[in-house]
């Protein structure tokens, strides 16, 4: 069972999110900011993190820097989930060194494909 990292300061986003990862069959763990999405990205090495950039305590670019500059995280795929949905906020999302984005509110088949498609990526390189 894939292990997924969920990192999101809104309560009726991680509920809804994560109830419905769950019924998918993934283990979610969840972060309620930045710091701690890192600090829990970093104890139990999740196979991908959907990262909201828009969060307390360090932002999602930033908490998504500090995964990619550490080895032990560097390789996990981040997917960004944002409400920010302006020309230009897909390529500030890479250039923090998310591998994928997708916009709020979910669209949960796209994003399933999405995390699909990147844990599929992750397995064969590992490989």
């Amino acid at each position: 069972m894939p292990k997924l990292l969920l990192v999101e300061d809104n309560e009726l986003n991680r509920d809804m999110l994560s109830r419905r990862l769950i019924r998918r069959g993934y283990e979610v763990l969840i972060a309620v900011d930045g710091a701690e999405g890192v600090a829990l990205a970093q104890a139990h090495s999740p196979d991908l993190v959907l990262m909201d950039m828009t969060l307390p305590v360090m932002s999602g670019w930033d908490a998504t820097r500090a995964l990619k500059s550490e080895e032990k995280t560097s390789k996990i795929p981040v997917i960004a989930l944002t409400a920010l949905a302006m020309v230009g906020d897909r390529e500030q999302a890479l250039a923090a060194g998310c591998d994928d984005y997708d916009t709020k509110p979910v669209d949960l088949a796209r994003l399933l494909e999405k995390i699909e498609a990147l844990l599929t990526r992750k397995s064969s390189t590992a490989a």
